[in-house]
């Protein structure tokens, strides 16, 4: 099923009679129940007000079709999302609705913010078949605010998103990128926790275990970031040996979609945990290669493929996403961490509540 407007999706869904998958591009690798219901035909932007910073678009719309009108008015999606086919091995174009669906969000995280925060508002067939409308086109519209951040990384779970509303922010005149040159993950993350905290607007901080680099990006004007660079160099002195990075996009496009990872064969772990606690985390896991982003606190792990990552690690703070491995690992282990019970079960009211016939990737969360 591949509706082309929001009428028919609804009309698609008050149809179904059994569970469907919920797909954008299928970039994502996203697995589930029944045929697919895929919202990619929903596509176009409805609204660009580069004044106001407004985007709306239609869920189906790709995002490298955002990505060029918001760059000829010097514009950006300010939470970097992430570009899972290379990592996946999979085709088709990343969408903006699949892109709020998981909530994905880049290295300029640690800075801006997740893509939740920058949702403004949106619309969405329920499974009963009825066309929701929450949220606003303006930050201070705060109508049904929550229901908006409960979309954003629900996964197609409560709901088949149709259009969203999102602000958008200014292209950065110029970045730079320093490299620190570290000996292991606990001073990587020492290294890092000094840039983000420090007064000169760090917006990307990751490390790279197989160059022994911690790496920090500063972006804005030219005179600032010159500035801003030069201050955080001499800050960064004392921890070890500092050199500018230059293609410093080119950089973080790597980070961002996990490049080092493209054409390993073994599954692929996603693991958030507080920054602190990234050593003993990673020493658990034994992954065969690791990229560290969001100041320690997101880790990229490759293991042995069928490795089950969150019995290695026991109970932590945290969480453990599988990523990329075969069916039948995901059968075995689950793409989620386990919820507690009682979030277990506070999610379960939410999904009956909003797809009461369980239509929507039974059993993707839970």
């Amino acid at each position: 099923m591949r509706p082309e407007t929001e009428a028919e999706l609804a009309e698609a869904v008050a149809g179904l009679n059994g569970p469907v998958r919920i797909v954008g591009g299928g970039t994502r690798g996203a697995s589930g129940e029944g045929p697919e219901l895929c919202a990619a035909g929903l596509r176009g932007i409805e609204l660009y007000e580069p004044g106001a910073l407004t985007l709306v678009a239609r869920a189906g719309t790709p995002v490298a079709e955002i990505e060029v009108a918001l760059a000829a008015e010097g514009q950006r999606l300010a939470f970097e999302p992430m570009d899972h086919r290379g990592l996946l091995g999979t085709s088709g174009e990343p969408t903006i609705g699949g892109v709020v669906a998981a909530n994905i969000s880049g290295p300029r995280r640690v800075q801006a913010g997740a893509c939740r925060d920058f949702l403004l508002g949106v619309r969405y067939v329920d499974g009963t078949g009825q066309v929701v409308k929450n949220g606003g086109r303006v930050m201070k519209n705060v109508t049904g605010y929550d229901l908006v951040k409960l979309m954003a990384g629900s996964w197609g779970t409560l709901g088949v998103l149709s259009e969203v509303s999102l602000k958008v922010l200014p292209q950065s005149e110029a970045e730079t990128t320093l490299a620190v040159k570290v000996p292991d993950v606990e001073r990587a993350v020492q290294v890092l926790s000094v840039g983000l905290g420090s007064p000169f607007e760090v917006t990307g901080a990751a490390y790279d275990p197989s160059a022994g680099q911690a790496l920090l990006r500063i972006e804005g004007f030219a005179d600032s970031v010159d500035y801003r660079t030069g201050r955080l160099e001499a800050l960064l002195a004392e921890h070890g040996d500092v050199e500018r990075v230059g293609e410093s996009g080119a950089v973080w496009r790597a980070i961002r979609d996990v490049e080092m990872f493209h054409g390993t064969t073994g599954d692929v772990w996603r693991i958030s945990v507080k920054p602190t606690e990234a050593p003993g985390i990673v020493a658990r896991a034994e992954a065969e290669k690791l990229l560290f982003d969001w100041g320690g606190g997101l880790i990229w792990a490759l293991v042995p493929e069928g490795t089950d990552v969150r019995a290695r690690l026991g109970a932590f703070d945290g969480h453990a996403t599988l990523v990329r491995a075969s069916e039948d690992t995901r059968a075995g282990v689950g793409m989620f961490q386990p919820d507690p019970p009682a979030l277990a079960a506070l999610s379960k009211g939410l999904r009956q509540r909003f797809d009461p016939r369980g239509l929507f990737n039974p059993g993707l969360m839970g």
